[in-house]
């Protein structure tokens, strides 16, 4: 089964909107702390 299939069930986009999330928010981690670090 290909990683990303061009039409994912239900439950294959719902875990690849939480790995999306997952990514986003240690994006957002990782400016916030290049942002605070001297």
């Amino acid at each position: 089964m290909p990683v990303l299939d061009p039409n994912p069930q239900n439950g294959q986009k719902k875990l690849l909107a939480v790995f999306g999330a997952m990514l986003a928010i240690g994006v957002v981690i990782g400016v916030l702390a290049s942002i605070v670090s001297p």
